[in-house]
């Protein structure tokens, strides 16, 4: 099923909206004045960031899709973030997002920078999974590289806020072979943490989501009972409604279980420069991904 199919615009579909407010809430790309500008900003901050971190590690992570993740500012006895891209599941790459290492690594911290197998060539399922995955391969190889692998630290934005949801949520680690559930610190950037609205949007050309899909990968709904992660949520101001409430929503639910949260406020950013201002080794969310960290691993 895809947005086409939806003959009644007009219709109310989820939480009192029809298909074109649901098309205009969950438009990342129209939400800022130039989405190109910011592609590019993108580009050049990672660009930069290569540069001045020149020695990076490939691996793959994954034998089964083939796909690598690069390593950052390894060093001995230092912690590991794993950042996850967005790009609403069809976009995105590790080059392009390696602006997330500019923050951390100077700070201490290890950064390893994601890719996934993009839809529409695979689905939602098994993107988590892929995700999963190289959390597995970090905590089973880290250490032989002098990193801290007890405890791994993860991040996303949009499609990656919604994937590092999926790594909280419960038991998929049993299922992986590990002896308990591997993440500390998480930080959740603008994400999608219920998929049901966007079945009623132009996402669903690419994505397709059945109701079981929707059940199985909507992290609202699989806040696990007990969870030593600790989440640090936050959302641009500048972005749409729909966007800073499925934040708010998802950061409350967590709340209520009783879990360790953090909500950073971040009132003058977009759903763009948001994840960017990660490039920035004093920035608001470096500070707070920083001190998730240390609380988390007793420091």
């Amino acid at each position: 099923m895809t947005n086409s199919d939806f003959p009644d615009k007009a219709a109310s579909l989820y939480r009192g909206m029809n298909q074109a407010t649901l098309e205009r809430q969950y438009n990342a790309r129209a939400s800022v004045p130039s989405f190109e500008a910011e592609q590019e900003a993108d580009a050049r901050e990672s660009t930069r960031v290569r540069l001045a971190l020149p020695d990076c590690e490939t691996v793959v992570y994954d034998q089964g899709s083939g796909e690598q993740l690069d390593l950052y500012g390894v060093a001995p006895d230092r912690p590991v973030f794993l950042w996850i891209h967005g790009g609403y599941w069809r976009g995105g790459s590790r080059q392009g997002n390696a602006f997330a290492a500019g923050g951390l690594v100077p700070n201490g911290v290890a950064v390893a920078v994601m890719d996934y197998t993009l839809a529409p060539a695979v689905g939602i399922t098994e993107i988590v999974r892929q995700v999963r995955a190289a959390v597995v391969w970090l905590h089973r190889h880290a250490a032989a590289r002098g990193l801290r692998a007890d405890r791994i630290h993860v991040g996303g934005s949009s499609a990656g806020g919604h994937l590092v949801g999926m790594l909280l949520a419960d038991d998929w680690h049993a299922d992986a072979g590990l002896q308990r559930h591997p993440i500390g610190a998480a930080l959740a950037l603008s994400g999608l943490f219920d998929l049901e609205p966007l079945q009623y949007t132009q996402v669903n050309d690419w994505m397709r989501f059945t109701p079981q899909e929707i059940a199985k990968n909507s992290p609202e709904r699989l806040i696990p009972a007990r969870s030593q992660a600790s989440l640090i949520a936050s959302v641009g101001g500048l972005e749409t409604d729909e966007f800073r409430r499925q934040t708010v929503s998802y950061a409350q639910r967590w709340q209520h279980a009783g879990h360790a949260l953090e909500r950073v406020d971040m009132p003058a950013f977009n759903h763009f420069d948001i994840a960017r201002s990660l490039s920035q080794p004093d920035g608001v969310l470096v500070r707070a991904v920083l001190q998730a960290i240390a609380t988390v691993q007793g420091e």
